[in-house]
């Protein structure tokens, strides 16, 4: 399919728009999806510019009928909306089929996080690794930055040694659509770090990756979800236990603690404020929890007034 639009699209999104590996290939799947159901599995007989409104709407229905959550057709519609709206743009197609599908709004999801007790016990129980040990040591730290400055898992994979400012106590992290911004840590991870530069091979392949294969290969997205999962399963009690959860942790006990809410989007990378507002919802939830628990006219079971 090398030259199609399709590959024209991802290339642009990919260079030209600054969208992180992870996010192309989300599109390309959306968009593999489409074409294989257009063409019986057939990719390379897909034909963009002969789409309809009529093939979406049929695309959505099969979708539906299939089971597919409203969060998925949303993305998958938005995904072929961006395409379609690039095929305009390259006066490929004069009207984007896709643009007046309307899909059902899926429903919002309170973010998934571990209890500030729960990620501490689990940093903090240095009988759990061999300070010594090379991977022992970096599998502590990944779990210790993921919680302590919230950033991606992708972030954390690409961070590059010279970006790991141990003077300031400064992270240079580069994330979506290539935004840089600077996350500030603490002490205690300061010396994690100084410890762990110790400890660290030099590989042959190293690519100025801060972290690190023993053989000095970087680190993939399932490799650092297999460590946050291995170490949190069985003593955090969450839904979900991957790399993003400890950001959602991060955000929540910062807004817990008193922070900014702006404060907390520069350091998350969040492009709107909106997207870290959610946060405020998970934060009021304790609130209300704490206050069914804790004060004594809301743990009244009710009765006759005026007794």
């Amino acid at each position: 399919m090398k030259g199609t639009w399709t590959d024209k699209f991802l290339n642009y999104i990919r260079c030209e728009l600054g969208y992180s590996a992870h996010t192309v290939k989300a599109y390309e799947s959306d968009i593999a999806s489409f074409s294989g159901y257009l063409t019986g599995g057939n990719p390379g007989e897909f034909e963009p510019e002969s789409v309809t409104t009529a093939d979406v709407r049929a695309f959505v229905a099969q979708l539906s009928a299939d089971g597919a959550s409203a969060r998925t057709v949303r993305r998958r519609v938005s995904a072929l909306r961006t395409f379609y709206t690039y095929l305009c743009r390259m006066n490929v197609l004069q009207v984007n089929p896709v643009e007046r599908i309307v899909t059902a709004r899926a429903p919002r999801q309170l973010p998934v996080f571990v209890r500030t007790d729960e990620i501490n016990a689990v940093i903090d129980d240095e009988s759990g690794y061999d300070m010594a040990d090379f991977e022992d040591v970096r599998d502590r730290l990944i779990l210790d930055m993921l919680y302590s400055t919230g950033i991606r898992c992708s972030e954390l994979i690409s961070l590059r040694d010279v970006n790991v400012d141990t003077g300031r106590c400064e992270l240079k992290v580069l994330g979506k659509r290539n935004k840089e911004r600077i996350v500030p840590f603490g002490a205690e991870l300061r010396e994690m770090i100084i410890h762990y530069r110790q400890l660290r091979p030099c590989g042959p392949v190293s690519g100025g990756e801060f972290f690190t294969r023993s053989d000095g290969r970087p680190l993939y997205r399932k490799m650092v979800y297999n460590v946050v999962h291995s170490k949190l399963d069985g003593r955090a009690h969450a839904a979900r236990l991957s790399p993003h959860v400890l950001r959602h942790s991060f955000a929540t006990d910062m807004l817990n603690n008193g922070a900014d809410l702006k404060a907390v989007q520069e350091l998350l990378g969040h492009s709107s404020l909106g997207t870290t507002q959610i946060y405020t919802h998970v934060t009021f939830r304790d609130l209300q929890q704490n206050y069914q628990l804790a004060h004594p006219r809301a743990q009244r079971k009710g009765g006759t007034h005026g007794n």
